[in-house]
């Protein structure tokens, strides 16, 4: 009998696979409709038959999860993805504004290879959260969290990884420019997203707001920001984008609306008719006073609504771009929930600046590029790797904690003297670390050469002739294709 059952069950499994097979076969000059009617029928039968026939007794949740995240991962699109219920819950409070972790905005590639492993690479840090205290920059990668690599691992395990309890320690293996491999460990905190903090520049009348992400009440709060500028007459204005990730594609159209007198602010585009839709400024909601001269700053870890704005902003010719080209990330995502407690997040659209351009995986550049640090050479990377080791910021800093700006130039100065960098980024390196149990300064005048240059365009005169020498996103677009086919001509005439 037991002979008999092993045969039967051998003669089903046969059977199974069999008639699988033939389905395909059967298959090949049918439409598309028949076609995923029949992957379904496949999917469903695969479901069933391990369930009933693997060697142990198995959860059907197990599986309906591991189908999911397969299908959304072979996709091979970093922002489409199953949620589970931890990971809804997650997504809910980052976008509401508060969420426990280590305050750092990632991506990762969902393809991994020898040559390009897919390692976590860090898109922006928030500020003053663990991340962003501890000095992790935008562009860092992440390539092992408490030593397990990340290149393997999905993005619902990093995520996994990275989070847990307030208070508790994760150490993340960082890998800076080329060769810079050091290991941090942060302490994981209830990270509360601040959604804008504003100033006036010191001795100036040029009004300063940064924009750290785009959540329901960036676009109150900005408003609060330039009530309090009218209020102390400004002349000029900062806007700063860098190492904002993002956020609510909603938020970041009633923030543009505040420069935009009217017209097209963002266009989103795709194969689905209800998906396509064009969101306008409209002048009643313009509350930024004509003939302001505006200076946006933006960085690679300017992403997602941060383009939005700044494209908007280029396109009209209502501000000034400073800074380094962002990140590219010109897709729109929607959270759909399968249940109470899971769901899906994918890529529904596309969308377009006011030129009606997409700038997924190019970003946008600056009208003038300004670097707050250049790439360091190999032998500058060697000699910053043994500073890093030798711990000597973190141990100056511990024996003077309370470490004044004069002391820390003096420092600087001592340091320089065996780690010949820049001293303006020894002094930054000293501050972060100073001010790690503290509250962020609004700007660091300092170290930041982006604000810097910024501050020098709105005080030199001459705006007005500046901003119309800028080009859309549209006309870089077009010289940029008539430079290549020009180039593809001449390699073709050779």
């Amino acid at each position: 009998m037991k002979k008999y059952f092993k045969h039967f069950l051998g003669f089903s499994a046969f059977l199974f696979f069999t008639s699988l097979c033939f389905a395909q076969s059967s298959i090949n000059n049918n439409d598309s409709k028949i076609l995923s009617y029949q992957y379904v029928k496949k999917l469903n039968a695969v479901f069933d038959f391990v369930l009933q026939n693997y060697v142990d007794e198995l959860d059907p949740k197990i599986l309906y999860e591991g189908a999911l995240k397969g299908m959304l991962e072979a996709i091979g699109d970093p922002y489409t993805l199953y949620l589970d219920e931890n990971e809804m819950r997650d997504l809910s409070d980052t976008t509401s504004g508060n969420f426990g972790g280590v305050g750092l905005s990632i991506s990762k590639s969902t393809e991994s290879t020898p040559q390009n492993p897919a390692y976590v690479e860090v898109a922006s840090p928030i500020e003053d959260t663990p991340g962003a205290k501890a000095g992790i920059q935008s562009g860092d990668k992440i390539i092992a969290i408490e030593g397990k690599p990340t290149a393997p691992m999905t993005m619902n395990e990093v995520l996994q990884n990275l989070r847990g309890d307030v208070g508790t320690p994760v150490t993340i293996t960082i890998l800076r420019g080329e060769n810079m491999q050091f290991d941090v460990t942060l302490i994981r905190a209830l990270i509360e997203v601040p959604t804008v903090k504003f100033g006036m520049i010191e001795n100036t009348s040029i009004g300063y707001a940064r924009l750290i992400q785009f959540t329901p009440e960036t676009a109150p709060r900005l408003q609060e920001a330039l009530d309090f500028f009218d209020s102390k007459d400004y002349t000029g204005l900062i806007i700063d984008l860098r190492d904002n990730p993002g956020g609510l594609i909603t938020s970041a159209v009633d923030v543009a609306d505040k420069f935009v007198n009217e017209g097209p602010v963002v266009t989103t585009k795709s194969r689905l008719f209800y998906e396509n839709h064009q969101y306008s400024a409209s002048s009643e909601k313009t509350t930024v006073k004509n003939n302001i001269p505006i200076v946006v700053l933006i960085n690679r870890g300017s992403a997602s609504a941060s383009e939005i704005v700044s494209g908007a902003l280029k396109d009209y010719h209502l501000a000034y771009l400073v800074g380094e080209c962002t990140y590219g990330k010109g897709s729109v995502q929607q959270v759909i929930p399968l249940s109470n407690t899971d769901g899906i997040k994918m890529t529904m659209a596309r969308y377009y600046t006011p030129s009606d351009v997409n700038i997924d995986k190019t970003g946008i550049p600056p009208d003038l590029e300004v670097l707050n640090m250049q790439k360091m050479n190999a032998e500058q990377e060697e000699l910053y790797m043994q500073m890093i080791k030798s711990e000597i910021i973190t141990k100056t800093v511990d024996m003077n904690p309370e470490m004044t700006e004069e002391q820390i130039a003096l420092e600087a100065e001592t340091i320089a003297k065996d780690y010949p960098f820049e001293q303006r980024i020894l002094r930054r390196l000293l501050r972060v670390q100073v001010q790690r149990h503290q509250t962020t300064p609004l700007y660091d005048l300092d170290w930041d050469l982006q604000l810097n240059k910024a501050i020098e365009i709105l005080q030199s005169g001459g705006f007005d002739e500046l901003i119309k020498s800028t080009k859309t996103l549209k006309e870089l677009q077009d010289e940029k294709n008539l430079l290549e086919t020009n180039s593809e001509k001449m390699a073709v005439a050779q």
